[in-house]
């Protein structure tokens, strides 16, 4: 057996890692305390509208300040939780409770109901974790420790932290400007265009280095696509667009970071994917 059978014999024990789409879906959020402030936080960042259910005596100052600057998203009701009906239309729920017997019993309702659910500090009850995040743009990383230890994952952030140049969501912004400008220019989903397309983007990520996409705008992103993809499809040295960076100095923590550039090379490669899970279709 080799080294790749071996691995694939002891796959398990994780979590599917996925960028999910709630996007004007409805989350229902039961506790006003910080770590609800954590979660409300998260589920503004995906544009979802959330409930927040919690005796207003009882909110966090930051949950309170969410409340009353995202009314546009957040609906408030100074309450306890009441029953099943809470759950109507909601399609996430999450519990950020001391109690941890009321916890269980809305996580058993929203199984009921096919609803994913998630309760704080108590691993066995969740469909899915929340993990530590770095967050820049449109850039989204995760680190998860399966509910093992999240003060674990704070500190994994903190490590890849410092290991990112802080150009990756503005490169990752030009990137996807040059990405549709290309799509205008060779529409289509899929077959040989498709993976042309996916080959000479793939060729251009690989050469040039992420700080030069920073500096592309819209004049060069034209340039580059008519001296490029239109000129057979080859792939234009950053120079030849016009863009000159200055070189700085390497930073202190620098030669800390190697060991870990494999690590945020694969997590942000897998979220660039962006995938919808249907849940309420789930057997």
């Amino acid at each position: 057996m080799d080294d790749n059978d071996s691995r694939i014999k002891n796959l398990g024990g994780g979590s599917l890692l996925i960028a999910w789409q709630l996007k004007g879906k409805r989350v229902l959020i039961v506790g006003g305390g910080e770590v609800a402030s954590q979660r409300i936080e998260s589920i503004l960042t995906a544009d979802a509208y959330i409930t927040v259910l919690s005796p207003a005596k009882g909110l966090h100052p930051r949950t309170k300040r969410f409340i009353e600057l995202r009314n546009d998203r957040i609906t408030f009701h100074d309450r306890h939780f009441q029953g099943q009906e809470e759950l109507d239309d909601k399609d996430m729920v999450l519990t950020a409770l001391d109690d941890n017997e009321l916890s269980r019993r809305i996580a058993e309702m929203s199984r009921e109901r096919r609803i994913p659910v998630n309760a704080a500090d108590i691993p066995d009850l969740c469909d899915f974790y929340f993990g530590a995040q770095i967050r820049d743009g449109p850039l989204q990383i995760m680190i998860s420790t399966n509910g093992n230890g999240p003060r674990m994952a704070s500190l994994i952030k903190t490590r890849l932290q410092a290991g990112l140049s802080g150009a990756e969501g503005e490169a990752i912004i030009k990137v996807g400007q040059l990405r549709n400008k290309l799509k205008e220019r060779a529409p289509g989903v899929g077959g040989q265009l498709g993976r042309e397309r996916m080959k000479w983007m793939t060729s251009l990520c690989n050469t040039w280095e992420m700080e030069d996409f920073t500096l592309l705008d819209e004049a060069m992103i034209d340039k580059l696509l008519d001296e490029g993809w239109n000129t057979g499809k080859r792939v234009p040295k950053a120079d030849e667009m016009g863009i000159h960076r200055t070189k700085t100095k390497p930073s202190s923590t620098s030669s800390a970071i190697p060991i870990l550039l494999p690590t945020i090379a694969f997590v942000a490669g897998a979220i660039t994917a962006t995938l919808f899970i249907s849940y309420r279709g789930r057997t």
